[in-house]
């Protein structure tokens, strides 16, 4: 006489814990890519031993003569511009290059609007920024 067993593996998942791992990681994602600026300013700032990554073809010098009179010179230039000019100097100066980078040389006394003014003009031209400091 033969038995036979009744009990039959089952081939159904349960998917009810996968989409909560799935809910929960979509949550992690959503939460942690709000904490994420995508308009932040990109700055390369060389370390006191002077060794800069990527090297800058034109630099910006902004020299504070008092009395909010301050003056832009590309590449050292001894003529000043105008910051109206400065701007499309730099895009003249930089459309060629694979990877355009500038310079920025201030003053202690530059207030750092003159110098946010440059890195948005970086900003609205995809260049990168390096906010050249002195060695201690």
């Amino acid at each position: 006489m033969a038995i036979k067993r009744n009990t039959h593996a089952k081939a159904d998942i349960s998917m009810s814990s996968m989409t909560d791992i799935v809910f929960l990681l979509l949550i992690f994602f959503l939460v942690t890519s709000t904490l994420v600026n995508p308009n932040a300013l990109k700055l390369l700032l060389p370390k006191s031993t002077g060794q800069v990554s990527a090297k800058a073809t034109v630099s910006v010098s902004i020299k504070d003569w008092g009395d909010d009179v301050y003056t832009y010179h590309i590449n050292g230039s001894e003529t000043p511009e105008s910051y109206e000019q400065v701007e499309n100097d730099l895009v003249e100066l930089l459309q060629l290059e694979e990877d355009p980078t500038f310079s920025i040389y201030s003053d202690e006394t530059v207030p750092v609007r003159e110098v946010v003014a440059m890195m948005n003009i970086a900003k609205r031209n995809h260049y990168k920024v390096i906010l050249a400091t002195q060695a201690e």
